[in-house]
């Protein structure tokens, strides 16, 4: 560690007022301890809504709220307002990786490998039959996503996601090995696959310890390993992101991949992935944060 972080004051952003508040008060104390091993003055602040308090003369904003609110633009917005430099991605990155149909127009545009897919508004019928995969373009962590293998259950699944706005998309179900793929700079880190005990890597796999097993880096050769993270890279640098993600991509039998979303606030809990990965490369936890810190602070000095 380079004692970027020793004596500063740092506010770790946690909570937030969408779905995925828990898991985010869960990653806010884990990375709290974290920057105090790296010698950071640390206030954890649990943000509920737009009024949150930061205490004086704050250096750092460590912002882990996931989901809506947090990692949509909106929060980053209200820091840039105050003048606070934070970490991750700025206003428009964030916009743009969060609502997952503009992430497939840019990566459609980008020519990054992304399976066939539509917006479906109210009172529409989908184009893509089953099975197929039905998901709210706005939320994190899996919320609002289902699988369709059957006409039948387009209703519900219509249902839940028209919840959380107006629009929704609807992808080709594309059959392959869940993959992730952190990416620190412009650096893809090792590949981590993720075995789901049974279904599909939803919230209850994702957030319930020993749900699911992880292999890092995964075991799928050097010649896929390079393409995923080709993938991965390009479709972090599709959306003009700087500092850190989380590429979500699978991987066909027959080597064609699906880059099916980016995440610029992973999780950062017991069970999170983008730790799993920078561990491998010799980055602990602290580490991790400080490098992230130390990216984001970057962005702040151009």
């Amino acid at each position: 560690m380079n004692g970027i972080l020793k004596n500063k004051i740092a506010a770790v952003l946690m909570g937030g007022p969408g779905a995925e508040r828990e898991i985010s008060l869960r990653s806010g104390a884990a990375v709290a301890c974290a920057l105090r091993a790296c010698g950071a003055i640390v206030n954890e602040v649990d943000v509920t809504g737009p009024d949150f308090v930061l205490p004086p003369a704050t250096d750092l904003a460590f912002n882990i709220v996931h989901g809506t609110f947090g990692e949509d633009g909106q929060l980053q917005q209200i820091l840039e307002d105050r003048g606070i430099p934070y970490t991750g991605e700025g206003v428009e990155g964030s916009r743009l990786a969060f609502d997952k149909i503009l992430s497939k127009q840019k990566f459609d545009n980008a020519g990054v490998p992304t399976a066939q897919w539509h917006i479906l508004r109210r009172g529409e019928s989908p184009t893509i039959a089953p099975p197929c995969v039905v998901k709210a373009p706005r939320q994190g962590s899996s919320v609002g996503v289902h699988i369709i293998r059957d006409a039948s259950e387009f209703h519900p699944a219509f249902e839940d996601c028209f919840r959380f706005g107006e629009e929704i998309l609807v992808e080709e179900f594309f059959k392959g090995r869940e993959l992730t793929v952190g990416i620190l700079g412009q650096e893809a880190l090792p590949i981590v696959e993720i075995v789901p005990h049974a279904g599909f890597y939803d919230y209850e796999h994702k957030y319930t310890k020993g749900a699911s097993d992880y292999y890092v880096p995964a075991k799928i050769g050097a010649a896929a390993t390079l393409a995923v993270q080709q993938a991965a890279l390009a479709a972090h640098q599709a959306l003009g992101l700087e500092v850190y993600s989380r590429v979500d991509v699978l991987l066909a039998p027959d080597g064609r991949l699906n880059v099916m979303e980016i995440n610029t606030i992973p999780g950062m809990t017991e069970t999170s992935l983008l730790p799993k990965a920078a561990a491998v490369t010799g980055l602990d936890f602290p580490a991790l944060c400080e490098r992230i810190a130390a990216l984001s602070l970057n962005r702040f000095t151009k």
